[in-house]
């Protein structure tokens, strides 16, 4: 074979390789692309206008597609992200809801109320792990005047969240005071020596059930003595029939004889 001939066969075959690579690399980059801009998300958006620290609630918000190439981490993209959660900003209807102009809404229902946290440490203390919407009393140790006192503090405190760590480990409480007592709660959580949360065992006496109140009711009439009916009697005849003192027994009269003509 001659070395022109051996040389163009080499070409060609040289060509063919680099054209199917050359496709094969474009075939993938066209299916990249068409797999970002193809394939579409669901964000959420407001669905009317939405005022500023609001509830973000259903009936408010609604879906709308993008591609997935332009989805980005602050998107919010499933339900979960809006439970309990209100915007920082107001929205109208279509503008795109981020996770950074959310904040959770507080639990606090009275206007008045504060959010205050207690974490355990060294001079806050808890008895036992609690859950939200527990009660709790707060007993305070301090030295004043060169004179320890332990006294309680507060009494039925609210618990409106609690602090949990990633391992879900107790850390603390997040408590609900009125702005009055918020002041002198944070000064007691600052100076004084000791701070202990107990929960308060707050409930209603149970009712006694159906079988036991017809119990109890059983006894009791066991336990009272049995009256006798006493026979009712006339009025009239029961009442003594009272003598008049005025009259006197007089004696009988002697029967008359018949006169004898």
């Amino acid at each position: 074979m001659l070395e022109s001939k051996r040389k163009a066969i080499i070409f060609i075959v040289l060509s063919i390789l680099l054209a199917v690579t050359a496709g094969f690399l474009l075939l993938k980059k066209v299916q990249a692309l068409n797999t970002n801009l193809g394939t579409s998300v669901k964000i959420f958006v407001a669905d009317k206008e939405i005022p500023s620290r609001s509830l973000i609630t259903p009936d408010n918000v609604r879906t709308e597609e993008i591609p997935k190439k332009f989805l980005r981490s602050y998107h919010v993209t499933k339900v979960d992200n809006l439970v309990n959660k209100v915007s920082v900003v107001p929205l109208s209807a279509g503008d795109m809801i981020t996770k950074n102009i959310l904040k959770q809404a507080s639990s606090v229902v009275d206007e008045n109320n504060r959010i205050i946290t207690l974490m355990q440490n060294e001079r806050v203390y808890f008895d036992e792990q609690l859950e939200a919407l527990d009660r709790v009393d707060i007993i305070v140790s301090h030295r004043f005047n060169e004179k320890e006192e332990t006294t309680v503090f507060m009494k039925d405190v609210k618990v409106a969240r609690v602090a949990k760590s990633k391992g879900k480990e107790f850390k603390g409480v997040q408590l609900e005071v009125s702005l009055e007592k918020a002041p002198e709660l944070i000064h007691m959580q600052n100076y004084a020596d000791s701070l202990r949360i107990i929960k308060a065992n707050v409930g209603k006496q149970e009712k006694p059930q159906e079988g036991e109140a017809e119990k109890a009711e059983e006894t009791k009439d066991e336990q009272q003595p049995e009256k006798k009916e006493e026979p009712k009697q006339d009025a009239k005849e029961a009442q003594p029939k009272k003598e008049d003192p005025t009259k006197k027994e007089q004696p009988e009269k002697p029967k008359e004889t018949p006169k004898q003509e």
